[in-house]
C-alpha cells in the first residue's frame, strides 16, 4: 500500500520529443540483418500502420510527420513502465520477457539490445538528444 501511495505522489516521467526524434524514430527505419524494417509493416501502407508513410526515396520523416509519429507511438507506451509498454515488449524475445507473438520477428533478442535500451530510456523519461 505504501508503494502505491508513494508512486501516486512521485512525478511521472514524460516522453521527450527531442529524445524520441534523435534516438527512437531512427530505429523504425534502420536496417537490421535478418529483419524487416519496422516502417515496412507499421507505416500507413503496412499491415499494422501507426507510423507516417515515408516520402518516396526518403530515409526519415519531416518534422510534422515526426510529431504525428511521436503522438502515435506514445500511445504504445506507459511512461515510466517499460515492461508495461507494448512498443518494447511486443518485439522482444519471449525468453527475455517479451510477448508471445510478433509477426515481424523478434527485433530484440534481449533487454541488453541497444535499440531496446534506447526505447527503454525514452519510456523512463530520458530527455534531450
Amino acid at each position: 500500500m505504501f508503494l502505491l501511495v508513494l508512486s501516486l505522489l512521485l512525478p511521472q516521467p514524460t516522453l521527450d520529443f527531442d529524445y524520441y526524434k534523435t534516438n527512437v524514430e531512427p530505429i523504425f527505419v534502420a536496417k537490421k540483418a535478418g529483419f524487416t524494417r519496422c516502417v515496412v509493416c507499421h507505416s500507413e501502407g503496412g499491415r499494422i500502420g501507426f507510423l507516417e508513410e515515408l516520402p518516396a526515396g526518403a530515409d526519415s520523416w519531416s518534422d510534422e510527420q515526426s510529431r504525428l509519429n511521436f503522438e502515435a507511438v506514445s500511445r504504445l507506451v506507459t511512461p515510466g513502465d517499460p515492461s508495461g509498454s507494448r512498443l518494447l515488449m511486443h518485439p522482444l524475445e519471449p525468453d527475455a520477457g517479451g510477448d508471445e507473438f510478433h509477426n515481424g520477428g523478434r527485433q530484440f533478442a534481449s533487454q541488453d539490445d541497444p535499440w531496446f535500451q534506447a526505447l527503454e530510456a525514452w519510456v523512463l523519461g530520458q530527455a534531450g538528444p
